[in-house]
C-alpha cells in the first residue's frame, strides 16, 4: 500500500470528488481528517467503507477561511490519528457572473471559498510538513485557470490566483521537500449546465471537442490525486497537471469528432 499510515486531509469530502478520492485512497492504506460542510451526512457510504479497509477518519466542519479553527484541527488530528502528510484542497464553488454585473459580495464569496482557504490550509499545514521536512500539497483547480468560463469570470480568477499560490508554495516550501502541484481539470459530465453562457459557445457539443470524445471522470482525478500523494511523485513540484483530455487544443468545431469510430 502506497499511503499506509499516511494522513489526508480533503478540505470538501462530501463532494463527489472528494468521496471518490476518499475511497482511492483508502485502499491505498491512507488515515484521513474530512471536512463536511453536512457534519458528516453526506459520507456515511465513506465511512463504512474507510472503516472496511482499516482506515482511519476524522470528521471536521470548520471554517476553511480562519486560520485558527484550521489550526485547531490539525492539532487535535495530530494527537488523535497523526500529522497530515497530504493536504487535498478540492474546493470548487462556481456563482454564475459578469464582470460588468458581480457585485462584490459575491466576488469576495467565490474568492474567499475557492482561494482564500487553499493560502489558508496551506500556511498551516505548510508550517508542519516543513519542519517534518516532508509533505505533499494537491490543488484540484480547474483549465479555467487559463481559459476563461464565458459563465463565470469570478470563478476563473479564484483558480488563476490558486494556479500562482501553487508556485510560490513550491517555491518556498520545495526547500524543506514538500512538494506543492496543481491538478487542472477539464470537463466532466454536466459542465456544460455547470457553466452555461449566454455568448459563449464553449462547452457546446463539448464532448466532441475532447480528441478522443471521451470526457473526465471522478476516477481520473483520483488516480491522480493518488499519483502525486506518493513518493512516485516525489520530483515533481511547481507543476500544473492538465488533465482535460486535450479540450483546451480544440479550435475549430466543424473539426470535431463526432464519428470517432468512422
Amino acid at each position: 500500500m502506497s499511503l499506509r499510515n499516511k494522513v489526508v486531509f480533503i478540505t470538501d469530502a462530501d463532494t463527489a470528488t472528494g468521496k471518490t478520492i476518499v475511497k482511492r485512497l483508502a485502499d491505498e492504506g491512507a488515515h484521513f481528517v474530512l471536512n463536511s460542510p453536512s457534519g458528516g451526512n453526506a459520507l456515511e457510504a465513506e465511512q463504512s467503507y474507510c472503516q472496511s479497509v482499516g482506515s482511519g477518519v476524522m470528521l471536521v466542519n470548520i471554517d476553511l477561511c480562519r486560520s485558527a479553527e484550521v489550526g485547531a484541527i490539525l492539532e487535535e488530528a495530530a494527537e488523535r490519528i497523526g500529522a497530515v502528510d497530504v493536504l487535498i484542497h478540492n474546493n470548487n464553488l462556481v456563482k454564475p457572473t459578469s464582470v460588468e454585473t458581480c457585485d462584490e459580495s459575491l466576488f469576495l464569496q467565490v474568492m474567499n471559498y475557492n482561494a482564500k482557504s487553499a493560502f489558508i490550509c496551506t500556511q498551516a499545514v505548510g508550517k508542519q510538513m516543513a519542519a517534518r521536512r516532508s509533505g505533499k500539497v494537491i490543488y484540484i483547480s480547474s483549465i479555467h485557470a487559463e481559459k476563461p468560463t464565458g459563465s463565470s469570470f469570478v470563478y476563473s480568477v479564484s483558480r488563476s490566483s490558486l494556479k500562482m499560490l501553487a508556485r510560490e508554495a513550491a517555491l518556498e516550501l520545495g526547500r524543506y521537500h514538500v512538494n506543492v502541484n496543481t491538478i487542472e481539470v477539464g470537463p466532466v459530465d454536466g459542465d456544460d449546465e455547470t457553466f452555461r453562457s449566454d455568448f459563449s459557445t464553449l462547452y457546446h457539443d463539448y464532448q466532441y471537442k475532447v480528441p478522443g470524445t471521451v470526457l473526465g471522470t471522478q476516477d481520473d482525478i483520483a488516480d491522480c490525486v493518488l499519483y502525486l500523494s506518493t513518493d512516485a511523485s516525489r520530483y515533481v513540484n511547481g507543476t500544473d497537471i492538465r488533465l482535460d483530455g486535450g479540450f483546451v487544443l480544440h479550435y475549430m468545431d466543424h473539426k470535431m469528432n463526432k464519428n470517432p469510430h468512422n
